[in-house]
């Protein structure tokens, strides 16, 4: 191809202009269209096209051929799109591929196996959410590394490529490995949940004591600033957690913005959990303030974690407290009665629970000047 003739070399001279020449030459011979490369030529992204062209970037179907060969309604797919947080195309576009059919086969599976349609929008729209942040956190991580000074935009076009090209595959197993072993977690956390409410009690349970800290407003946070920084913010928590945690109090996790810790004995969990407060506090202002709950009662370990009625309580009650607050359940503060300074903070109807819950707030008694009702 003449790629001067096409006017895809205009402005370029010396290694610049070798480079996107080689860089056109082994796009075309790849597949590429031209139409395609004059775009991405005009407008200054030629650099990107290598990728586009590793992750699938590229089709000749419509919307509909997908509809069609998928067997699904047009505009299901439209709405799974859109719930995705996918761009909309037009109707008469061909940009789509094998990978867009295999997806629409795959969510057709969804629906012959009798799961609502509202509901697998809802999952959609979730999992999109998702995958845009873990998309970014990536890319902003290979821009970062790969990036170097004096590249042409085939050196660059070309790296990111290979990088996508060995990367993806890798990617895609650990988000697996990831979504199997949550899965797993939350249907233990379901089965002994059913189980303890149907017997009231709990087969080689342990009476434990549990405390959830989660950072204020991180998912808002994550909307607003890049996503490397909502991963330094979320490591530091896990370092100040995992420093704080002593025996017998336990780190057991941090999960993205929240930490939990138990411990078989009350008062030094409850301390704990308000120095963890404190040390957010103390942490400055690019530091969150976090807000915790804490609970007790028969649990079941397995695998270094938690499940049981204790355990999701914690969780809730830490959702209900104010900024900078430690709430926990009576059985709490009736444990640690003389060792700490408690003020009431209401009874709440909290998500999974049947009856109201009473709260107290708990505060070390070396603490003065604060008001001892209400959170």
């Amino acid at each position: 191809m003449d790629w001067e003739s096409e006017g895809l070399l205009e402005g370029l001279e010396g290694e610049e202009r070798e480079a996107r020449k080689d860089l056109l030459d082994q796009l075309e011979e790849a597949g590429v269209k031209v139409d395609t490369l004059r775009a991405a030529v005009a407008e200054d992204r030629l650099a990107l096209v290598p990728v586009e062209h590793e992750l699938g970037g590229d089709g000749e179907m419509t919307e509909a051929d997908v509809a069609g060969t998928a067997k699904v309604p047009v505009e299901f797919l439209r709405e799974q799109r859109r719930a995705l947080g996918l761009p909309q195309v037009p109707g008469d576009a061909k940009v789509f591929g094998d990978a867009d059919v295999e997806a629409a086969k795959q969510l057709k599976v969804f629906i012959d196996a009798g799961l609502e349609t509202e509901g697998v929008e809802e999952v959609a729209r979730i999992v999109g959410q998702s995958m845009q942040r873990i998309a970014r956190a990536v890319a902003s991580l290979a821009a970062e590394s790969l990036l170097k000074p004096g590249d042409t935009e085939r050196d660059l076009g070309l790296r990111f490529a290979a990088a996508a090209r060995e990367l993806a595959p890798l990617m895609g197993k650990q988000l697996d490995y990831v979504f199997r072993t949550q899965l797993r977690e939350i249907v233990r956390s379901e089965v002994v949940d059913r189980a303890q409410m149907v017997s009231g009690k709990l087969p080689g349970s342990e009476l434990i004591n549990v405390a959830f800290a989660d950072l204020v407003d991180f998912t808002k946070m994550g909307e607003n600033v890049p996503p490397d920084e909502v991963g330094r913010v979320a490591g530091r928590l896990e370092r100040i957690a995992g420093n704080i945690a002593e025996p017998p109090v336990q780190l057991v996790k941090t999960i993205g913005d929240a930490a939990m810790l138990v411990s078989d004995e009350v008062e030094p969990l409850v301390e704990a959990t308000i120095a963890l407060i404190r040390a957010a506090d103390e942490e400055g202002e690019d530091f969150p303030q976090l807000r915790a709950g804490i609970a007790r009662g028969e649990a079941i370990g397995r695998a270094g974690d938690w499940y049981g009625r204790p355990v999701n309580v914690a969780s809730r009650v830490t959702g209900v407290a104010r900024p900078g607050s430690v709430l926990t359940t009576k059985g709490v503060k009736e444990e640690a009665e003389d060792s700490f300074r408690w003020s009431f903070a209401g009874r709440r109807k909290l998500k999974g629970v049947s009856e109201q819950l009473p709260l107290y707030r708990a505060r070390l008694r070396a603490e003065s000047g604060e008001a001892e009702s209400g959170d």
